[in-house]
């Protein structure tokens, strides 16, 4: 006889008497039989979630345990080495630590001086000049830095695209000197309208940086030579060539002797974005565009998605029938054009002309800032702009307080220490793994299924 056969045979009666007995039982179970005060919500509508607050706590520690998190306290704890060290060579510091233990709040004092003085400075000159006496002065500290931190943007999506797909882009210094190249060529010795010489001039930049790292794609799908190596050596054939084209009379400025190329047509620069009174450019711009184009490629395209499962386990997409090949060179020739657009930023924008030390170092910069920025689109270009700030002030900090810009270095390269070594910032700070919330989720729950058993 199935179930709806007997409750359709049970009088109504008997029903209400059954409901009430199986209330009662409830009640007693939760009230350990009238010894302790019943629950607000019987155990029947309970949902297992907990109250208001462990939630609130759940949800904090989950942020704080964030790898964003993470990113965020290496930066302070990289500011805050940095600071003891600007203490520690700073001359009144020294002169007071000489009678530290007659008066040792003089040596404090000084040490707190000396780093919220250089650290001042530091701000001053990257984001806001609060001495300064017209608004454009006040302002014109940001626009330096976003001008310096667009070049380290676009290389840095560069090197973020290749370590999602597993690939190291060490290379990322040539594809800029390449890049940059080919763009000043293009500037300078070809003469088109208004429009169209830019465009042509920003898509052989982006060829000249694809091309460069196809050629290390191309080596380590066919032959499995490993990227780090190869585009270490195309660094420095990258440095050389450049130096050696300067030396020709296709690339040498008429009438100088210096590896100097001639000024790109004005055509084929980049307009000023706030008037002729900042060098702050429209290849700001064009980094902001090439973020969110990254972001939609890797996060919404079938293409990304083929990038990442190559970059999670190249065994499995194999399987699934993604080209491994194919994704080593698509990824290869992505990275090498934003690293080229970064090198178009500065001969079509900044420098206006093509030099030897035309990248400077964005592109082993741009190593740090992928790391800082998690390899995600945004995140690299919020690390583009700490970097840039770090780089346009800190020649203001050592103009007006006279601390070594080497400490700008030190406070990048200890970021990236810590970076590289999350435990280390875990323990620190104590903040637990996130899988340890997992866990601590799990085991919770058992514990509970455990107590609703027993009871």
């Amino acid at each position: 006889m199935s179930p709806e056969d007997s409750t359709k045979q049970d009088p109504p009666g008997e029903r209400s008497i059954a409901a009430a007995e199986a209330t009662r039982l409830e009640a007693a179970a939760e009230t350990a039989g009238g010894t302790v005060a019943p629950p607000a919500v019987p155990a029947a509508h309970q949902s297992g979630a907990l109250g208001g607050e462990p939630q609130q706590q759940s949800t904090v520690r989950r942020i704080l345990s964030s790898n964003a998190m993470v990113s965020i306290l290496s930066v302070l704890l990289a500011l805050v080495v940095g600071g003891i060290l600007i203490a520690a060579t700073d001359e009144e510091v020294g002169e007071a630590a000489s009678y530290f233990f007659s008066r040792p709040t003089d040596m404090l004092s000084a040490a707190w001086s000396a780093a919220a003085g250089a650290y001042i400075a530091l701000f001053q000159g990257a984001f806001f000049n609060f001495e300064a006496e017209t608004a454009a002065r006040f302002f014109y500290p940001l626009t330096q830095t976003l001008t310096v931190a667009t070049p380290l943007i676009l290389a840095g999506l560069g090197v973020a695209v290749a370590f999602r797909t597993g690939l190291f882009n060490i290379g990322a210094q040539g594809q800029i000197i390449i890049g940059a190249a080919m763009a000043a060529w293009v500037g300078f010795a070809v003469h088109l309208p208004v429009g169209l010489h830019l465009l042509l001039v920003i898509l052989a930049g982006m060829l000249g940086g694809a091309i460069w790292a196809g050629i290390a794609g191309l080596l380590k799908a066919k032959t499995g030579a490993h990227e780090v190596i190869v585009t270490i050596m195309l660094n420095y054939v990258a440095i050389n060539l450049v130096l050696f084209l300067l030396s020709t009379p296709a690339f040498q400025r008429p009438g100088s002797s210096n590896p100097i190329s001639p000024q790109l047509d004005a055509n084929a620069m980049f307009p000023p974005l706030l008037g002729s009174g900042f060098r702050l450019h429209w290849g700001f711009v064009l980094a902001v565009l090439a973020t969110v184009f990254i972001w939609w490629l890797m996060n919404r395209s079938t293409i990304g998605f083929e990038l990442k499962a190559v970059g999670a386990n190249p065994s499995a997409a194999r399987n699934a029938g993604i080209s491994i090949t194919k994704g080593y060179v698509v990824v290869m020739l992505i990275a090498g054009a934003l690293s080229g657009l970064a090198g178009v930023a500065q001969v079509a924008g900044t420098e206006k002309v093509l030099t030897s030390g035309v990248a400077a170092s964005f592109g082993f910069d741009a190593i740090t800032v992928a790391l800082l920025g998690r390899s995600s689109p945004w995140g690299t270009f919020a690390a583009g702009l700490l970097f840039g700030a770090f780089r346009a002030g800190g020649v203001t900090m050592q103009t007006n307080t006279g601390t070594s810009i080497d400490i700008v270095l030190v406070v990048q390269s200890l970021i990236v220490l810590f970076i590289a070594a999350p435990p280390l910032v875990r323990s620190l700070f104590r903040i637990p793994p996130p899988g340890a919330l997992k866990t601590s989720g799990k085991r919770l729950s058992k514990n509970t299924e455990a107590a609703g058993g027993a009871a």
